[in-house]
């Protein structure tokens, strides 16, 4: 017997394991980072070795405060950490230090932007901090097939901060463009790389979907979580297929399911099923004996807002209602915190903003390409880079190939913009008289462009605009069209 579904509501939170970007891990000092040879980024408390005590890294604690402001949360005056106890391979101690009834951070809201323009409010429920598991391996090193796993602990021990939302993203493009835009955020916080392909950042939504039936009855079918998602991509394809194989389930046999986790397998683009869900206190936990209680003063505090400042989608808005930029352009700079920085005091040292803004995005991004480092790191100074913005502006120097000279030039040599520009002669000439005398002179020796110009062909203008350029190096290609147009309409 087959169900009818009259309407269903999609409802899915989502857990966002970060790793936070610390020099060393969160309760030791041995290293944190990406890759190394196997097992080699540990120490006694990372392996879990009688004896060992853990000692909290601050720096971790501070990069989830920052996060937890960026995303409205309440800070916690007072938090404790727990012990959350399960046997798994890539666990040494046997038990994970996390957070379990006084998050750090809890009750935030994060407002996110709409295919429409519009935005939705999204709930965040907590975000606390813990320490990651090491990895199991399949494969020998080499790519070697082998029949068993074998365990690398360099990622155990790492700082990590999970974001647990409400379930409030309805759409699998919801809850793929909430991932985007927190990653955005804790790259922009610089508290993480969020590098999907070395694991800094791992999304597990939590989905489940309330059915009306044709009799107007709901059905709401049991929560299921798909673990350790690594791209959007997976992550909306995901999405998707589970809302369907639940929507299909009940269709079918009327079977709501049980609480959940489940897989996702790539080469069959499809969920499985992995176990049936723990429920808290399958964990036992149980506060840390071995670690104090995090206090957070209100001096501690502010310096920590003052130094979050403004967020990516405050200063997109700003950068297009206050600074006429396009959308796109605006998200670009907005972006990358320190790209943004050089923008703001390029406009700071008087730029035109929308001139800046392009120069950036064109020739600042290929000379960051050139010289293989990020865009901020090239060397341009602002005050140049507002100066090269404003001769342009100003009609001075052509936004194309000539800024592009004066810029790789600044590089190489600090001097008043103006002042490289006319060393390299790229300087423009607006004067009138100097352009008319030009188009006098191509007018006279090319009647035929000008005969077609005359006689309908729009096309023609261009040649000509081309052919006083040519002979009268320098003029303005503006000016010269508009006195152009003047002289042959008259």
């Amino acid at each position: 017997m087959t169900r009818t579904v009259a309407s269903y509501k999609v409802l899915v939170g989502m857990e966002i394991h970060v790793q936070l970007a610390t020099a060393s891990k969160m309760f030791t000092a041995a290293r944190n980072g990406f890759g190394g040879e196997p097992n080699t980024q540990v120490d006694p408390q990372v392996l879990g070795l009688p004896g060992t005590l853990p000692v909290m890294n601050k720096k971790a604690i501070e990069y989830a405060i920052k996060v937890g402001l960026a995303l409205g949360c309440q800070i916690a005056k007072k938090t404790k950490w727990d012990r959350k106890s399960y046997y798994y391979p890539d666990l040494p101690k046997n038990y994970q230090i996390s957070q379990y009834d006084m998050p750090l951070c809890y009750e935030g809201t994060f407002e996110l932007g709409l295919k429409d323009g519009a935005s939705k409010t999204i709930r965040i429920r907590r975000a606390h901090l813990e320490e990651d598991a090491g990895k199991l391996l399949h494969e020998a090193p080499g790519g070697y097939s082998i029949d068993y796993s074998i365990v690398d602990l360099n990622r155990a021990g790492t700082p990590l901060l999970e974001v647990v939302t409400e379930p409030d993203l309805t759409s699998p493009h919801e809850v793929a463009a909430f991932g985007q835009e927190l990653q955005k955020l804790v790259q922009f916080l610089g508290v993480s790389e969020g590098q999907m392909q070395m694991g800094h950042m791992r999304f597990e939504p939590n989905i489940n979907v309330h059915i009306t039936d044709g009799e107007g009855k709901v059905h709401k079918t049991a929560i299921t979580e798909i673990k350790n998602l690594n791209s959007f991509s997976v992550l909306e394809r995901a999405t998707a297929f589970e809302i369907q194989r639940q929507l299909d389930q009940w269709i079918q046999t009327g079977d709501l399911g049980v609480k959940s986790t489940y897989g996702w397998d790539e080469p069959t683009q499809s969920t499985f099923l992995q176990r049936i869900k723990e429920d808290a206190h399958d964990y036992r936990y149980f506060p840390d004996p071995d670690l104090p209680l995090v206090e957070v003063g209100e001096a501690w505090l502010a310096e920590l807002k003052s130094q979050v400042g403004e967020l990516p989608v405050a200063r997109r808005k700003r950068y297009v209602e206050a600074l006429g930029l396009s959308p796109i352009d605006a998200a670009t700079l907005a972006g990358d915190r320190l790209t943004g920085e050089l923008y703001e005091q390029a406009i700071a040292a008087g730029g035109d903003g929308r001139r800046v803004a392009t120069l950036i995005l064109s020739h600042g991004r290929r000379l960051a390409n050139e010289k293989n480092v990020p865009l901020a790191a090239i060397g341009l100074k602002p005050a140049r880079l507002a100066e090269v913005a404003n001769l342009v502006a100003g009609g001075k120097l052509a936004a194309s190939e000539p800024a592009g000279l004066v810029l790789h030039r600044l590089l190489e040599h600090d001097a008043p913009a103006e002042q490289i520009a006319n060393e390299l002669g790229l300087i423009q000439v607006s004067d009138t008289s100097s352009i008319d005398a030009a188009i006098d002179a191509m007018i006279a020796a090319n009647p035929k462009p000008l005969q077609d110009y005359k006689a309908g062909k729009q096309s023609a203008l261009g040649a000509l605009v081309g052919m006083v350029m040519k002979n009268a190096k320098g003029l303005n290609a503006k000016v010269v069209q508009e006195r152009l147009k003047e002289k042959l309409g008259g």
